[in-house]
């Protein structure tokens, strides 16, 4: 392949923020019980193709174009979905479970320290709060803890999804930052 031709960081970006973004929604959605008769299992094949396969996928390209951030994220969350999908469908213990949801709450907690951009950094950093609440919630079996969780996961979705869509639409992507000082007056 041509070096001067490439999909394009951004592109990936953009495709593996969509692909997180709509994982993360039917994932939290479904712990939340907020529509009636889905559950979290309803999301195993979106988890398994779109945050599975395309993510990791999405990953692969990002490490091609040489953005080592996107591509880590992309493929290590990518290769985690596919696996939580994969052995929805095993019975494990609730201390299987919640270990399964613990780490991969250190890689989103890793993620979210990683810096790049703040939407970014707020989709990971909502996701790491979301699956500690849930392997808690999984260790106490208290499912209020896991409809909080799943609420989390659907508000990183949603930051995901804006980041995503805010590429493609040329909205603001960045929070404004005050000048320092700005806005103090001496008095003298």
């Amino acid at each position: 392949m041509d070096k001067d031709v490439s999909a394009g960081s951004a592109t990936t970006t953009v495709v593996g923020r969509l692909a997180l973004g709509i994982t993360l929604l039917a994932f939290g959605l479904g712990h939340t019980d907020v529509i009636d008769g889905v559950t979290a299992t309803d999301a195993v094949s979106i988890a398994q193709y779109v945050g599975g396969v395309a993510l990791f996928v999405a990953g692969l390209l990002a490490f091609r174009d040489g953005d080592s951030v996107s591509g880590t994220a992309f493929s290590a969350l990518g290769a985690l979905w596919f696996t939580w999908a994969v052995s929805a469908d095993h019975q494990v213990s609730a201390n299987a479970a919640g270990l399964f949801l613990l780490l991969f709450a250190l890689v989103a907690l890793s993620l979210t320290l990683a810096g790049g951009d703040q939407l970014a950094q707020g989709t990971y950093g909502l996701f790491f709060v979301s699956l500690v609440l849930l392997a808690i919630g999984v260790f106490a079996d208290n499912d209020g803890l896991a409809k909080v969780g799943g609420w989390f996961a659907v508000a990183a979705g949603a930051v995901a999804w804006y980041a995503a869509t805010a590429a493609l639409a040329h909205w603001p992507t960045v929070l404004p930052r005050r000048a320092a000082g700005r806005g103090v007056t001496a008095t003298g």
